[in-house]
């Protein structure tokens, strides 16, 4: 890091029209070797003209030059191919094949198991869908020979090459049980990108200037690798839905993340991201767009394709168990 300084900017796109959007921006400044938290942008959606003016100049004035949003950048194999369709079941496109022989293959492993030692897969099948509070979410990879019940019926259900992308594939792999089990949360490409939001961010792209590099990621993949390096703990997320006590939790984690990636946080910005999801949100992925830059990011199977070299997964302390390689 040899600039004079060095930004960026994260911004959760989640939601509707009329609600509230923030981009966070972070700022590096190697001769204290801190970060700052520079500047919280509001715009509301509804306000769309003025909105996309506000967004265009913040990004110019600020130099912004990478950016983490969580919508898409890409799309699903169906809309790009100009084939004869044969149906989902038997499309011929090479990352669609790939996917479905990746999951044919842990659906294989796991009815050997089956057919090894039925009683034995029966047992351990009890224990693992046994609820334990204090239980370890990390106890097992999500591919374990014993997949979960859960995850088992995300594989039968296969990939739709109208709506997953490769890379949702990668996440099920090794983050399906943990976020359903934290969030109560399945992650699909588009499952949460409304039509309205994903229009306006590529007409936003437009007028971005040439030097803006985008990446996507996703806030609850970053507070999965915080619990994993046991940055924060399992209650803070356990709490960030309740009304109580989110906006404890919150400030727990901010705290936390301030306070193992050398962070500054004014305390009016502060208050914000606590009491609001949108701008929390926000917050985190530009916390994900830190690590892209201090190199500490999961790498990604060439088998993702067009995905692999803008997803970012951070990797925090420890979780070297878990191979994004492969």
């Amino acid at each position: 890091m040899s600039e004079d300084k060095i930004n960026i900017a994260g911004v959760s796109l989640k939601g509707g029209r009329k609600d509230q959007f923030y981009f966070s921006l972070l700022e590096y400044f190697p001769s204290s070797d801190r970060w700052f938290l520079r500047s919280l942008l509001q715009v509301k959606d509804e306000e769309s003209k003025d909105g996309n003016e506000a967004i265009k100049k913040w990004v110019t004035d600020h130099h912004i030059t990478k950016m983490v949003v969580d919508t898409p950048l890409t799309l699903p194999p169906c809309h790009t191919c100009t084939l004869e369709c044969p149906g989902n079941d038997n499309c011929i496109d090479p990352s669609v094949m790939e996917i479905n022989k990746r999951i044919a293959g842990l659906l294989e492993s796991d009815e050997q198991v089956i057919k090894k030692n039925p009683k034995g897969y029966e047992r351990d099948r009890v224990k693992d869908d046994t609820f334990v509070f204090h239980k370890d979410i990390f106890n097992k990879k999500t591919t374990d020979p014993l997949l979960s019940k859960s995850f088992k019926r995300r594989l039968k259900k296969g990939f739709l090459a109208y709506w997953n992308r490769p890379v949702d594939y990668w996440v099920w792999k090794y983050y399906y049980d943990a976020l359903l089990g934290l969030f109560k949360f399945s992650y699909d490409s588009f499952g949460t990108s409304s039509f309205m939001v994903l229009s306006r961010f590529l007409y936003l792209k437009k007028h971005f200037p040439a030097y803006l590099k985008i990446y996507e990621s996703q806030a609850l993949l970053c507070l999965t690798e915080l619990l994993r390096s046991k940055i924060i703990m399992k209650r803070d997320l356990e709490h960030l839905n309740d009304f109580e006590g989110s906006n404890d939790a919150r400030r727990t984690i901010i705290r936390e993340i301030e306070k193992h990636f050398k962070l500054f946080i004014y305390d009016k910005d502060l208050e914000l991201l606590v009491s609001s999801p949108r701008a929390f949100n926000s917050f985190i992925l530009s916390v994900i767009g830190q690590q892209s830059l201090l190199q500490s990011v999961r790498p990604l199977p060439t088998w993702v394709g067009a995905d692999r070299d803008t997803f970012l997964v951070p990797c925090f302390s420890g979780g070297a168990d878990l191979d994004g390689t492969t």
